[in-house]
């Protein structure tokens, strides 16, 4: 690669984005970029690896510093951002950079890296979406409503932004990962991989 590729997935809870993103890195090389969060690790999260773990005051002197390609305060709680200077690096580089965000994170890459490859991953139905935030029994039936109901509302968001260059249905994993290896590869001149 003469230049690196930043590549954007997006997608609700629970439609399969990290699993598509780590098989593209095995594939092409790269890496998932690490955000920021002011919240806490749960269950088996490792710092620096899951997330770097930082503190409120952190965060604000990185948002003060134009130290984040994006940020956000999620569900009024908790912060995340994307480091700028891991991805720029790894850009620099010729890596594929892949990011893991929101529409609204990806709007913000959008306006500053504009040639970036943005991706959303849709659910094959909006019933299999809720199934599916429901089989993760991680959250209460209340947060999985509300989950469920901003998953709608990026949907909508997403189709209507300009931001994404594909919409791509996990309706069956492995042909998931093949339509967005396509696009990749496309995009980096490779067909090998």
């Amino acid at each position: 690669m003469a230049h690196g590729l930043l590549l954007v997935l997006s997608g609700p809870s629970g439609v399969g984005k990290t699993t598509i993103a780590h098989e593209l890195i095995r594939r092409f090389g790269g890496h998932f970029s690490v955000s920021c969060t002011t919240r806490s690790p749960s269950g088996g999260e490792r710092d620096g690896v899951d997330y770097h773990f930082i503190s409120e005051g952190s965060f604000a002197a990185m948002v003060k510093d134009d130290a984040f390609l994006e940020h956000a305060t999620v569900f009024g709680r908790s912060s995340y951002g994307t480091p700028r200077a891991a991805v720029e690096s790894g850009l620099a580089q010729g890596e594929l950079v892949v990011l893991d965000i929101d529409v609204q994170g990806a709007e913000q890459v959008h306006r500053r890296v504009p040639d970036m490859l943005g991706v959303f991953i849709l659910p094959p139905s909006e019933q299999v979406l809720l199934e599916r935030l429901r089989s993760r029994a991680r959250e209460d039936e209340s947060a999985i409503q509300r989950r469920f109901a901003e998953s709608q509302r990026e949907m909508v968001r997403a189709r209507a932004n300009g931001v994404y260059d594909a919409f791509v249905v996990n309706d069956d994993l492995a042909g998931a990962i093949e339509h967005v290896a396509e696009l990749v590869g496309a995009r980096l001149g490779r067909v090998d991989a």
